[in-house]
C-alpha cells in the first residue's frame, strides 16, 4: 500500500514542480525514505536524479515559450555548481556514519541529513507561507537590473542545500530571481528549473562517480510518474497562477517537516 502511496507522490512532485517551479523537490526524499524504504542518504542521491530530470522536461517545455532567462541562470549556476559538487563529492563522504550521542540517541549520518532536511522543510514552509500573504508577483512585467551579487550568494547556498539533503531549492531560487534578479513570476519559474535540473543531475553524476550503488528500474520507474507529473504541472500552470498555491503547499509541507522531526527525535528507532 505504500508503495501505492509513493508512486502517487512522485505525480504530485512532479506537479508541484511543473506549477511552482520548485517546492516538489522538497517533498521528493521524505516520499522515497518513509513510502518506500530507501535510506535517508541514498535517497539524496535519488532525489538528485528524479528532481533532475523531471525539472530538465519541464525547462524545456518553458524554453520553447521564451520563458528562461539564460544570462540570469547562467550567473546563477557558477557557485552553485561548484559547491553542489564538492558537497555530494568532498563534505557527504567525509561524514562518518556514526557520529556522537544526544542523550540516548545515537546521532548517525543518516538520522543527521533527516534532522537537517527537516529543519529545511519548515524554514522553507514559512517562507512559502509568508511569501503567499503579499500580492502576486505580475506575470507580465518586464525584468528589471537584476542585483549580481545577491544572486551569486543564494546560488551558492542553494548548491550547498542540494548537495547536502537532495532538494532542488527552488524555494530560494524563485524569492532570488523575482527579488534579486527582478524577473517576472513565470520566467522565474522557467528558469528556476533550469537550474534546479543542472545542479541536480550534476550532483547525481558525482555520487555515480563516488561508485554509489543504483537500483535503475526501481528508479526510472518512479522518475516515469514524476515526469508524467510535470508534464501536466507545466500545462496547468498556464491557468493557474503558482504564487496562490505557495501557501497552501507551504502549510503541507510545515506538517511533514514537523513531522520527521518529532519522528526522528521522540520516536527514532536505531
Amino acid at each position: 500500500m505504500l508503495h501505492y502511496l509513493g508512486y502517487l507522490a512522485a505525480i504530485f512532485i512532479g506537479l508541484a514542480l511543473g506549477i511552482m517551479g520548485g517546492g516538489g523537490s522538497i517533498l521528493t526524499m521524505p516520499v522515497l525514505v518513509y513510502l518506500l524504504g530507501v535510506s535517508p542518504v541514498l535517497s539524496t542521491a535519488y532525489s538528485l536524479f528524479v528532481v533532475g530530470s523531471t525539472a530538465l522536461v519541464g525547462a524545456a517545455g518553458y524554453w520553447r515559450r521564451g520563458l528562461v532567462a539564460l544570462p540570469t541562470a547562467l550567473l546563477f549556476l557558477g557557485p552553485s555548481l561548484a559547491t553542489v559538487f564538492l558537497t555530494r563529492r568532498v563534505l557527504l563522504p567525509a561524514v562518518p556514519q556514526q557520529l556522537f550521542m544526544l542523550g540516548r540517541l545515537p546521532v548517525t549520518k543518516d538520522l543527521l541529513v533527516l534532522l537537517a532536511f527537516a529543519v529545511l522543510m519548515v524554514a522553507a514552509a514559512v517562507a512559502m507561507i509568508r511569501s503567499g500573504r503579499g500580492a502576486a508577483p505580475d506575470a507580465d512585467a518586464a525584468p528589471a537590473a537584476p542585483s549580481p551579487g545577491l544572486v551569486l550568494g543564494i546560488g551558492a547556498v542553494v548548491g550547498l542545500l542540494t548537495g547536502l539533503v537532495g532538494a532542488g531549492g527552488g524555494f530560494l531560487i524563485i524569492p532570488a530571481l523575482v527579488l534579486g534578479a527582478r524577473l517576472p513570476m513565470k520566467m522565474a519559474v522557467g528558469t528556476s528549473l533550469a537550474i534546479i535540473a543542472l545542479n541536480s543531475l550534476l550532483g547525481f553524476v558525482g555520487d555515480l562517480g563516488a561508485g554509489q550503488l543504483i537500483d535503475w528500474p526501481f528508479l526510472l520507474g518512479f522518475l516515469g510518474f514524476a515526469l508524467g507529473g510535470i508534464v501536466l504541472g507545466s500545462y496547468l500552470a498556464r491557468f493557474i497562477p503558482g504564487a496562490r498555491l505557495k501557501p497552501a503547499f507551504g502549510w503541507f509541507t510545515l506538517a511533514m517537516g514537523t513531522f520527521i522531526l518529532t519522528k526522528e527525535l521522540f520516536f527514532h528507532h536505531s
